[in-house]
C-alpha cells in the first residue's frame, strides 16, 4: 500500500521523514540549505554567525568567493612557461613591449597579449603546379620549402599571415625561375641550379616583406610533363638519350683517331727534321771536303786536276750503259759502244759475249777496223 493512499499511515510512510511533534512536513527548504552553506563559508573566512544579519553576511561571502576564483583564474592564465626552443612576444596595450626567452614568466592580461612560437623547429611547405618554361612548354614542377622563424617580432607584427605570404612568394619565385629556364634544363640536370635560384629570390622577397622567416632549403623534385602530353615528352626524352649516345660514340671515335693522326704528324715532323739534319750535315761535309781539296790543289794543281777528272769520269761512267772501245792499232780510244741503242729492235745473240773485268773497269772484246767504221757510221746516223 502506498504511503499516500487512504487508510494508510501517512506519517509512518512519509519519504521525507519529516515528523516533528506528530505533524507532517514537506521537502527541505532550499533557502535554509543556502544559509547553512554561507555560514560555513563565513566561518572559514573569519565571519560570525548572527541571527539578525545572516542575509548580509551571506552576500559578502559570495562576493569574496567570486573574487578569489577570478584571482586564481587570472593568476593561472598570467603565468606561462617558455621552452628552450621557443620565444614569446608581449604586446602591452597593442604595442610591442618585449621578447621573452626561455623560462617561467608572467604577463598582465588583458592589457598584455602574448604570442609564443617555436623559433628553432624546421617547418616545411610543399606545392605543385603547372609552369611555362622559357621555350613555351608546360611542365609540372613539385617543390618543397623548408623554413624557420628567425625573428619572432617581425613574424608577429609586420605581416598578418606570414606563412600565407610565404606561399605566395614561393609561387612567384618559382614561376619566375622556371620561366627563365628551358625545358631540357628543368627536366634534367638544371634542377639544382633552379632550386638555388628559387631560394635566393624567395629569401629576397621575404626580407623585403620583413616576415621574420628564413628559408633553409628548397628542394625541386623531378619535374614531369602534364599527363595529357606525357607520351610525347617520353618520345622527346628517348630522342635526347639517343642523341647523347651518338655523341658519346663520336667522342670515342675521335679519341681513337685524333691521337693516331697526331702520331703520324709527329712522325712526319721527325722525318723532316732528320732529313734537314742530313742535308745540313752533308753540305757541311762537302764544304769541309772542298776546303781540304783546295789546300791540296794549291800544293799540286796538275795532279789534283787530273785526279778530279778521273774520279768524275769514273763516277759518271760507272752508272752508264755505254762501253768504251779500243782498236787494235790503239787509235780512236774514245770510241764508246751504246749497248742500249744497239739492243733496241734486234734479237738476242745466240752466243753472248761476256766482257772481262780488270781492275774495276769494263773491257770489251777487240773488234776490227771495219767493224769500228760500221759502228761509227751508225752512230753518226
Amino acid at each position: 500500500m502506498a504511503w499516500n493512499e487512504p487508510g494508510g499511515n501517512s506519517n509512518d510512510n512519509d519519504p521525507w521523514g519529516g515528523r516533528r511533534g506528530g505533524g507532517r512536513q514537506g521537502p527541505p527548504d532550499l533557502d535554509e540549505a543556502l544559509r547553512k552553506l554561507q555560514d560555513n563559508l563565513n566561518s572559514l573566512f573569519g565571519g560570525r554567525k548572527r541571527s539578525g544579519d545572516s542575509g548580509a553576511g551571506g552576500g559578502l561571502g559570495l562576493v569574496a568567493i567570486g573574487f578569489g576564483v577570478l584571482a586564481a583564474l587570472w593568476l593561472y592564465s598570467a603565468v606561462y612557461v617558455v621552452d628552450e626552443q621557443e620565444q614569446a612576444v608581449i604586446l602591452r596595450f597593442g604595442k610591442y613591449y618585449e621578447t621573452v626567452g626561455p623560462g617561467l614568466n608572467l604577463y598582465l592580461p588583458p592589457i598584455d597579449r602574448k604570442f609564443q612560437e617555436n623559433v628553432t623547429r624546421e617547418r616545411a611547405y610543399s606545392k605543385q603546379g603547372q609552369m611555362l618554361t622559357e621555350d613555351e612548354n608546360i611542365i609540372e614542377v613539385p617543390l618543397t620549402v623548408q623554413y624557420r622563424v628567425s625573428n619572432l617580432q617581425e613574424f608577429v607584427l609586420n605581416v598578418d599571415q606570414p606563412e600565407v605570404s610565404l606561399q605566395h612568394a614561393t609561387d612567384s619565385a618559382l614561376r619566375h625561375v622556371v620561366g627563365s629556364t628551358s625545358m631540357d634544363q628543368v627536366l634534367t640536370e638544371g634542377r639544382e641550379q633552379m632550386a638555388a635560384d628559387v631560394k635566393e629570390r624567395l629569401q629576397r622577397f621575404l626580407d623585403t616583406y620583413k616576415t621574420g622567416i628564413t628559408v633553409t632549403q628548397v628542394n625541386i623534385q623531378s619535374a614531369a610533363a602534364p599527363r595529357e602530353v606525357q607520351e610525347a615528352f617520353d618520345d622527346v626524352i628517348r630522342a635526347r638519350e639517343d642523341e647523347q649516345r651518338e655523341k658519346n660514340q663520336a667522342e670515342a671515335y675521335a679519341n681513337g683517331v685524333i691521337p693516331e693522326a697526331r702520331g703520324q704528324a709527329q712522325r712526319i715532323v721527325e722525318d723532316a727534321n732528320g732529313y734537314r739534319e742530313e742535308v745540313v750535315s752533308r753540305a757541311q761535309g762537302e764544304a769541309d771536303r772542298f776546303s781540304k781539296l783546295l789546300v791540296e790543289y794549291r800544293k799540286a794543281p796538275e795532279v789534283t786536276r787530273q785526279r778530279l777528272y778521273l774520279e768524275t769520269m769514273q763516277e759518271l761512267l760507272g752508272n752508264t750503259s755505254k762501253v768504251l772501245m779500243s782498236s787494235e792499232q790503239g787509235q780512236n780510244s774514245l770510241l764508246y759502244l751504246p749497248l742500249d741503242k744497239m739492243m733496241e729492235g734486234r734479237a738476242p745473240l745466240s752466243t753472248p759475249v761476256m766482257p772481262s773485268i780488270q781492275s774495276g773497269a769494263v773491257e770489251a772484246p777487240r773488234v776490227g777496223s771495219d767493224a769500228q767504221r760500221d759502228l761509227r757510221s751508225r752512230e753518226s746516223r
